[in-house]
């Protein structure tokens, strides 16, 4: 579960993502140079991962260390499988 300080983090940075793709949207729209328009991208990827880091830090912080100070080792080993799937899909960036 997210605690309500990384929430009003993350909901914080999600709003400015969204204007910043609100923006690309009015920079497509208006034809603007494709330099610009791939230097905004990666602007708001960049501001996704620190989302996406948020969020893997409050996971381990909570409910990994939670398993592994509490939990069986089946959940333990559950939360290991679960932390490994997500590293991996994250991998290719």
């Amino acid at each position: 579960m997210i605690d309500g300080t990384t929430k009003t983090k993350a909901r914080g940075r999600l709003r400015r993502i969204e204007g910043q793709v609100q923006g690309l949207q009015r920079m497509i729209a208006a034809d603007a140079y494709c330099v610009d328009v791939l230097l905004q991208i990666s602007a708001v990827q960049g501001a996704l991962e620190q989302v996406q880091k948020l969020l893997v830090g409050r996971h381990i912080e909570s409910c990994v260390a939670d398993a592994f100070r509490s939990g069986s080792k089946g959940e333990r080993q559950r939360k290991m499988d679960e932390l490994l799937d997500v590293f991996s899909r994250f991998g290719g960036k």
